[in-house]
């Protein structure tokens, strides 16, 4: 639960892929208690921020229900507002997890405040079927997770407990599956995670396609060469060029990335400095935002809250 950038996208679109591919339920979780507990602050004047985080959450509804997952069989909801229906999954994890582990997986310092030790359970239980009654019914289903890599230690502890939480019957003793996203970098260098705290870092769903360009064309790392006659005889370096890094993830024309991955890494062809391959990627993104927007604008309140109504979903 925070602005929607475009890092957002990936997992939620693969999700919306095995809707359609499999007929199958998709449960979103919005963690506005994780940001705060990471992010959050308190002072004597004012109190904490909890209630910054929690009002993103009708925005990133808006989003997901902008992508056109099937509302029969999805089901959206806040930890803030659902954490009663998990709470005895997540009690019953607590009590399987001990602190040790707990502080070795996530490497916890004794500075860390005890809402990010027990944190981990929140996202576990969402995992468990029965955390889902009235959604979903069933306590054999399966439970496959599309998410960025860095979400994994959270299911690697949960794969060691979940055997606990799920009938014996259960074709997969209670563990989800993953299928892991690489780090969607920020526009800033290749090396890291996009992130909402960096305005520059990121390109949010919100943006017009001016602040999309000035954004791309300012701050995206380049991997080209310091001059064009280095670059026409080197090629940039693929590997930390941000436009190109992009395009990967956006891009649905195969051959046209190809093409663009041998024009620009060998300095030759329409694509073969920093410029051409930055004015190719401001085009894709201006047109998935755009389009994203387009859809956003019929998204009503009153949508919102039907999506997060807590109701037998029909798959």
């Amino acid at each position: 639960a925070s602005p929607s950038h475009l890092g957002h996208l990936v997992p939620l679109k693969m999700a919306k892929w095995l809707q359609d591919a499999f007929d199958a339920p998709v449960v979103v979780q919005l963690t506005e208690d994780e940001k705060f507990l990471w992010q959050g602050h308190w002072d004597p004047e004012n109190g904490d921020n909890l209630e910054k985080f929690g009002s993103f959450t009708n925005d990133s509804v808006m989003d997901i229900i902008a992508l056109g997952f099937d509302k029969k069989k999805t089901f959206v909801f806040t930890d803030l507002d659902y954490v009663g229906n998990m709470y005895p999954n997540i009690v019953r994890i607590w009590k399987a997890t001990n602190y040790r582990d707990t502080r070795a997986c996530f490497g916890l310092q004794g500075e860390n405040n005890i809402g990010q030790s027990a944190f981990f359970a929140m996202q576990a239980a969402s995992c468990i079927p029965s955390s889902f009654q009235v959604p979903l019914g069933e306590d054999d289903l399966c439970c496959l997770v599309p998410c960025a890599i860095d979400q994994d230690p959270h299911f690697q502890m949960t794969r060691n407990v979940a055997g606990r939480l799920v009938p014996k019957s259960h074709p997969l003793a209670g563990k989800p599956a993953l299928l892991h996203a690489r780090f969607f970098p920020p526009l800033l260098g290749a090396g890291g995670k996009m992130s909402d705290s960096e305005v520059n870092a990121a390109v949010y769903l919100t943006d017009t396609a001016d602040e999309i360009s000035n954004k791309v064309q300012k701050y995206a790392f380049s991997g080209g060469r310091a001059t064009a006659k280095e670059q026409k005889e080197k090629g940039a370096d693929l590997n930390v060029d941000v436009s190109y890094q992009w395009l990967r993830f956006f891009m649905e024309d195969d051959a046209e990335l190809e093409r663009i991955a041998q024009e620009y890494g060998t300095g030759q062809g329409d694509f073969w400095n920093t410029s051409s391959v930055k004015k190719r990627l401001v085009e894709e993104l201006q047109k998935i935002v755009g389009q994203h927007q387009q859809c956003r604008k019929k998204v009503t309140m009153k949508e919102v809250e039907e999506w997060t109504q807590v109701r037998r979903l029909k798959f």
